[in-house]
């Protein structure tokens, strides 16, 4: 979920499940933006064991099995998000070798050195950019992969209304080079860098939300914790429309040196 505001995340978790729940993504990507940064990845057919964190309903889950021969680890925090993804696995043909798990980031269950790679779209903001990129380290082997996105600015100068907005919900957004040092500093190489196009947020990911609220709010209806939950996503919005030039996701492909 790209939402990670201090009033968001007083909101009841399991209204936010069922709110993001109806939606295909829990966050901005696109197929296409995930193909690319795994065409990035060398010798992907020699890659064995992937943990995807914060998979949501597992829309790049899903599209990484398909792209590889790998056991894939599926964690989130969610056991709606995950059973989803157990149904879509299963019906895909790819349960055999989709490992779904209830699990926070702060308690990775791998052992060191056991992943070939990490991938968290939109999610590794739960835990930092560079602590993500620090401690999840030890989990990969030698010369193994880590891809993520994560919010970047993409001007020098953003407007205050969404500056404000950003270092309220994510002080961890920074400018490219900022996060692509942190990477190196934590011991990687970085393989790539691109930004998402604009559709990855417009299309892919808010096209989808106003359809949600109105069952949402029928179910909900008196809910306190879900108008607050519909309010923020539409102030969210709003202001994406507004300032999309500014900032957005960057897919970060880094290599553990």
């Amino acid at each position: 979920m790209s939402t990670s505001g201090e009033s968001i995340n007083n909101i009841d978790y399991n209204v936010i499940c069922q709110f993001f729940l109806s939606l295909n993504r829990q966050g901005p990507g696109s197929k296409e933006s995930t193909l690319r940064a795994l065409s990035l990845i060398e010798n992907l057919s020699e890659i064995k064991n992937i943990a995807d964190l914060g998979c949501g309903t597992g829309s790049p889950t899903l599209l990484l099995a398909e792209m590889t021969s790998a056991q894939i680890t599926a964690l989130d925090l969610f056991p709606a998000f995950l059973s989803r993804l157990n149904d879509n696995a299963k019906q895909m043909g790819f349960g055999d070798r989709i490992k779904t798990m209830q699990r926070s980031m702060l308690e990775l269950p791998f052992e060191d050195e056991s992943l070939d790679m990490i991938w968290s779209e939109g999610a590794i903001y739960n835990i930092g950019f560079k602590k993500g990129f620090v401690e999840w380290k030890r989990f990969l082997k030698p010369g193994g992969y880590i891809a993520v996105t994560d919010a970047t600015w993409f001007r020098r100068d953003p407007a205050p209304e969404i500056f404000e907005f950003w270092n309220n919900s994510y002080p961890e957004i920074d400018y490219c080079d900022v996060k692509c040092g942190q990477i190196l500093d934590a011991g990687y190489e970085v393989i790539g860098i691109f930004r998402l196009p604009q559709s990855c947020w417009s299309v892919e990911y808010y096209s989808h939300v106003p359809a949600a609220p109105e069952s949402f709010k029928s179910k909900y209806s008196g809910v306190e914790t879900a108008t607050e939950l519909i309010g923020w996503m539409e102030e969210e919005m709003r202001l994406y429309a507004k300032y999309g030039e500014t900032y957005g996701y960057t897919f970060y492909i880094a290599r553990k040196l």
